[in-house]
């Protein structure tokens, strides 16, 4: 092959990859919101159970969970006010940075006060914090309310330029 066969096939395949990685540019959007609706779901169908059995949920905070700082009946009105309205936040978008990492903080809180935790249950805390990670640090993504504020004047104080 000469040099430049060489070239000209580089060239044609630096084109095709660039072409490929714009098209899954267009994807980027729906895996952030994708992830953010899995992760709210999670929490707000914890949210769910919670205020379905409020019995059951104030005999685990008073007897299973170990919240620190707070009395159990304290903590189990916010903890399940905070999977009940973080959730609907982050799956909007709206405050996506806060409502990810509010949730975020909450799920460390929910690995340490729970000292009866399997490793199955230990691993999802950590996927889903992993998951929290990307609307956290990138922001909500361009399908999200924060996205659409932002591009108002008035929204501009809202986001960072990572959200524009």
């Amino acid at each position: 092959m000469t040099n430049l066969a060489a070239t000209a096939l580089v060239t044609k395949l630096s084109r095709w990859v660039t072409a490929f990685y714009g098209k899954l540019d267009l994807l980027a959007p729906l895996s952030i919101l994708g992830l953010r609706l899995w992760v709210a779901w999670v929490f707000f169908n914890s949210g769910l159970t919670k205020i379905k059995s409020w019995d059951s949920t104030l005999y685990l905070f008073e007897e299973e969970y170990a919240v620190p700082l707070l009395p159990p009946d304290i903590a189990a009105y916010l903890g399940t006010a905070a999977e009940l309205s973080l959730p609907v936040l982050l799956a909007f978008g709206l405050a996506g940075r806060f409502g990810a990492l509010a949730l975020f903080l909450f799920n460390i809180v929910a690995v340490l006060s729970y000292p009866d935790l399997n490793a199955a249950g230990l691993r999802d805390h950590q996927v889903w914090g992993l998951m929290l990670l990307v609307p956290l640090l990138q922001g909500p993504g361009k399908l999200s309310v924060d996205f659409v504020l932002c591009q108002s004047r008035m929204g501009k104080w809202l986001c960072g330029k990572s959200e524009c």
